[in-house]
């Protein structure tokens, strides 16, 4: 299919802004009548800002001249961002000097300077600054473990090593905090689980609680990651990272220092048992007070029933629940709150990205839950390396802005896709990615330099240094223009998931008796997959945000924030939340469509009820044709195929702009173009805007 957009003209009412709307908007232009002039010759606010790698000695002469190449080559601005080889001081009188001589070039030429908030990354240890004289704010995690400390039969685990991230490994540098006995039955479940007093002697099969920190790592220059669930130690982290940044550009916060990219943070990552019976070093991540803000909370000893976390149980586990939920709560406040709220204050933007968005089991273990992590960022953001499609990635993200009516998603884009990647590559992915949403760019890398350690960095340079780079933008052209139409007016969107990550938490236990992990995140996947290229635009419910956004509902339709919804779909959860269900039923009882997908929840707060079954909703079996049967009504687009068939290889985003409209089509095979017929809802008259001529 050409590259191209449709401009639309027709009545279409627009959403209620409501309460949770972010004043930061990155695209003031995009709020006049639209301009062709502009459209023509975007500014640099709807062009990519490429991560810049500060990757050696830094230079001013050659910082100043590099950033001529990058406006040369089409782009908008610039992340500095110190990288790997990095021979000037972190955040020192010099590394502070560049910063505010690019932020003045940035300025005169018009372009935006993005501020990068770690050295390397994870983001919060501020290059090991946080950590380096202060025990309390170095990252922790509970061990379990069958071997005590010291034990001269514990078998070496050479996974343990990863030096370059959070990841929790064995240091022997802690406490211990509790010893359990753990019999389990000849299904592989918890039979007992007890908690051993300090006055008892080692028994069979006892596993020990160790609470510890990582050792000293060179990746944070001889210190240690921070503790992300302390709301102190990310103080300290803002007072040497931000408050400094504060001090030298304040002055452009807002305006030619729009953003400041947070990357990465993390926690210890959870892992688990490959065998209920088997033997392995387990990690869980910990604060010193998490037990007793656990027991504010839920009313609970968690070291009493911590086992739960780690084997399954005959029946679901509140314990295992309330622990992932909890966790979770912690860094979101701790970190992203804190971080968000420092932003609004200064009149800065937060963005940036999280750990391992993509899966059920993998946000699982590094977050609890992604979109939670989003509710205070001004521009979430997405990571996405190797020229992966991940749908649940962008759709999470973009679900969130939509729902707190954020201006769009920034994405990481086109890391490790080596020196072979070509145009072709630069325009699919950056296609499909603003089909769902992403209208930031942040290029993986531009470098400074090629020299040293620099050149092992993951490939391709997107500078100076690629002989394509004065052809860029013809790249760079083609998503500035279609950015200043996707930017415009509110999405279209009527359908609604509710977000299956808490019933997953359920089965995350070893994997041999956890047999549902696999099939759920699979059918997360599936139903992603389906309704995107089944051309059903939908957003993803948090059940933990939705009572903070307003939902209301009301003629037919739930209002989340600031969007609504014609149809709410429940993909065969296990368990929903009582605020959730209440939600659902109040929908249901002004004409709102509910499909059960799959089987009813069997669990109501993690405890067994009947109630879900008595919701008002029609029950469909969890396949592609009965979804997407049920879903035709509230379709915006049909799309159909000189064969006759329906299209299977699109995407699309469709906006409303008073009496305009804005769609975009991507064909997301780069082999095979599409003849095609597009049908679309309404009367209209269209006409095509061309973003390669």
């Amino acid at each position: 299919m050409a590259p191209s957009i449709a401009q639309l003209s027709e009545e279409i009412s627009t959403s209620k802004v409501a309460a949770h709307s972010s004043s930061f908007n990155l695209f003031p232009q995009s709020r006049l009548p639209f301009s062709p002039s502009l459209f023509a010759d975007p500014t640099s606010e709807y062009r990519g800002t490429p991560l810049w790698s500060w990757n050696t000695k830094l230079d001013l002469d050659q910082l100043l001249r590099q950033i001529d190449h990058l406006e040369e080559m089409g782009l908008g601005g610039f992340h500095m961002h110190s990288r790997v080889g990095l021979d000037t001081e972190y955040m020192g009188e010099e590394f502070m000097h560049m910063v505010k001589k690019c932020v003045e070039r940035a300025k005169e030429k018009g372009m935006l300077a993005w501020l990068y908030d770690e050295d390397r990354w994870p983001s919060g240890a501020a290059g090991g600054l946080v950590t380096k004289d202060e025990d309390k704010f170095r990252s922790r995690h509970m061990l379990i473990t069958p071997w005590k400390y010291g034990d001269p039969n514990r078998p070496d685990q050479a996974e343990e090593n990863h030096s370059c991230s959070a990841v929790a490994s064995r240091s022997e540098l802690g406490f211990l905090a509790a010893r359990y006995s753990i019999i389990l039955d000849k299904d592989e479940f918890l039979v007992e689980s007890r908690r051993l007093e300090d006055s008892e002697e080692d028994c069979e099969g006892v596993w020990y609680a160790y609470v510890e920190t990582n050792p000293p790592s060179e990746w944070f220059n001889g210190s240690y990651y921070v503790d992300t669930l302390s709301a102190p130690a990310m103080q300290r982290f803002v007072d040497l990272t931000y408050e400094p940044y504060k001090k030298a550009v304040g002055g452009e916060f807002g305006k030619t220092v729009p953003a400041i990219f947070t990357d990465e943070p993390q926690f210890a990552l959870k892992n688990q048992l490959k065998l209920a019976h088997g033997k392995r070093d387990i990690f869980l991540p910990w604060t010193l007070d998490l037990p007793d803000t656990y027991q504010d909370a839920y009313g609970s000893d968690l070291l009493d029933f911590l086992p739960e976390v780690v084997w399954d149980t005959r029946g679901p586990s509140k314990t295992r629940y309330n622990y992932h939920d909890h966790v979770c709560t912690r860094f979101v406040t701790s970190f992203i709150d804190l971080l968000g709220n420092w932003c609004n204050g200064n009149g800065i933007a937060l963005t940036g990205h999280m750990m391992k968005e993509a899966s059920l089991r993998s946000q699982t273990s590094s977050l609890g839950e992604a979109m939670r992590c989003y509710r205070n960022m001004h521009l979430p953001g997405i990571d996405l390396l190797c020229d992966r499609r991940e749908f649940t990635t962008a759709k999470q993200a973009q679900s969130v802005s939509r729902q707190y009516g954020r201006c769009g998603v920034l994405s990481e884009i086109y890391g490790v896709t080596n020196w072979t990647f070509t145009f072709e590559g630069h325009k699919g992915c950056g296609d499909w990615q603003a089909a769902l949403g992403i209208n930031v760019r942040a290029h993986h890398l531009a470098w400074v330099t090629m020299a040293g350690e620099a050149k092992r960095d993951y490939p391709a340079a997107i500078g100076y240094q690629s002989p394509w780079y004065k052809e860029y933008p013809l790249i760079e052209n083609h998503f500035a223009r279609v950015n200043t139409a996707l930017t415009r007016g509110t999405p279209v969107v009527r359908v609604a998931v509710i977000h299956p990550v808490e019933s997953f938490w359920l089965s995350f236990g070893p994997n041999e008796t956890s047999v549902d992990q696999d099939e759920r995140d699979r059918q997360f996947s599936d139903l992603t997959d389906w309704l995107c290229y089944g051309l059903a635009d939908f957003d993803f419910i948090s059940e933990s945000l939705l009572p903070e956004q307003n939902p209301l509902a009301q003629n037919g339709k739930l209002h989340v924030g600031v969007q609504q919804y014609d149809v709410v779909i429940v993909p065969n959860l296990r368990t929903i939340r009582s605020t959730t269900l209440q939600i659902l039923e109040n929908f249901a009882e002004v004409s709102g469509r509910v499909i059960v997908a799959g089987s009813d929840p069997s669990l109501v707060d993690v405890e067994p009820s009947l109630q879900p079954k008595s919701l008002s909703a029609t029950r469909v079996p969890f396949t592609k044709l009965d979804i997407l049967r049920e879903l035709e009504t509230v379709r915006d687009l049909k799309i159909v195929l000189d064969t006759g068939m329906e299209a299977d290889k699109l995407l699309y985003q469709m906006r409303a702009d008073g009496e305009e409209g804005y769609l975009f089509i991507c064909n997301t095979d780069r082999v095979q173009p599409r003849k095609c017929r597009v049908d679309i809802r309404g009367a209209w008259s269209a006409t095509l805007l061309d973003t390669f001529s």
